[in-house]
């Protein structure tokens, strides 16, 4: 084991060395941002190519990704500041040093969503057909996004020692604060090097969102109204982060009490989209009982 290496032991695998940066000359560039890049290319090939399938010209959807994606950063950064309130209470321009992270999926998607809704409106556009089409794009990004967090080691769960375990030196941890008492408690040493183990739980959620991209890849042509893409993706995406959030050690509380906003936000979604497409297939038989009597 190495200062910068990480282990996943009971699947003897080991990345030696896992840097976080990318050094040319003077000038750096981080891995994460890399991920994301790499992520916001992939997606933005398959939104055109999907684009063109469903008959939607394809400068339309490059304004709907471009605007998209800036609001849905400045969403994404607003969310977790409103619900990481007490760091930056005392120090109000730490606000607009996204470098020191602190972006949240969920406000990326309400801020999104609303630009899209808009656009939609401007180009007068059908909004739930094109988030059909959009949320492939997201789980792209998301898909790529988690890993990000692998090189910049955070984002993880708590301590196990299931087969998935991910080890990691203490001090390559990027936040000391998401190391609790039981990781403390269980510390491993190897090589001399003081380890935490913990659950991957970037990586449950990257596996996630790859399950469900494939799913819904396979279901968009046998959709039964349009929208309904958009509303499977934020029913089963909002019950899968629900479990997963339970295993984070970073999780954004809902201010003065211990509830976390993404499981009560995520599983209020599922019920929500479960409901709405339940009540849409019922409709859609209903008429068509009606259409033949």
């Amino acid at each position: 084991m190495y200062e910068d290496s990480i282990a996943f032991p009971h699947l003897h695998i080991l990345f030696k060395h896992v840097g976080r940066r990318l050094m040319i000359g003077n000038f750096s560039i981080a891995f994460y941002g890399m991920v994301i890049a790499l992520g916001m290319v992939l997606a933005f090939i398959f939104i055109m190519h999907e684009a063109k399938r469903v008959g939607y010209k394809q400068d339309d959807f490059m304004d709907l990704f471009i605007f998209g994606i800036i609001f849905g950063v400045i969403g994404a950064r607003i969310y977790y500041v409103i619900f990481s309130w007490d760091n930056y209470k005392n120090d109000l321009l730490q606000i607009f040093n996204i470098r020191g992270g602190g972006l949240a999926i969920y406000g990326g998607i309400i801020g999104g969503t609303i630009t899209v809704i808009v656009m939609c409106h401007i180009k007068k556009l059908n909004f739930w057909k094109c988030a059909d089409v959009i949320v492939f794009g997201v789980l792209i990004g998301q898909i790529f996004g988690r890993w990000g967090n692998f090189f910049n080691r955070e984002a993880f769960g708590k301590y196990t020692d299931s087969l998935f375990a991910m080890r990691i030196p203490v001090d390559a941890v990027n936040r000391a604060q998401d190391i609790t008492a039981e990781m403390k408690a269980n510390i491993v040493t190897v090589n001399g090097i003081d380890c935490i183990q913990v659950h991957p739980t970037f990586l449950y959620e990257s596996l996630f969102n790859l399950c469900l991209f494939l799913f819904l890849l396979w279901y968009r042509k046998r959709k039964k109204f349009d929208g309904e893409i958009f509303f499977m993706y934020m029913g089963f995406y909002g019950l899968g982060r629900c479990f997963i959030e339970s295993l984070r050690t970073d999780q954004l509380l809902i201010p003065g009490t211990y509830l976390a906003v993404s499981q009560l936000l995520g599983l209020a979604l599922f019920v929500g989209c479960a409901a709405y497409t339940w009540y849409a297939h019922y409709r859609k038989l209903v008429k068509k009982w009606s259409d033949h009597s």
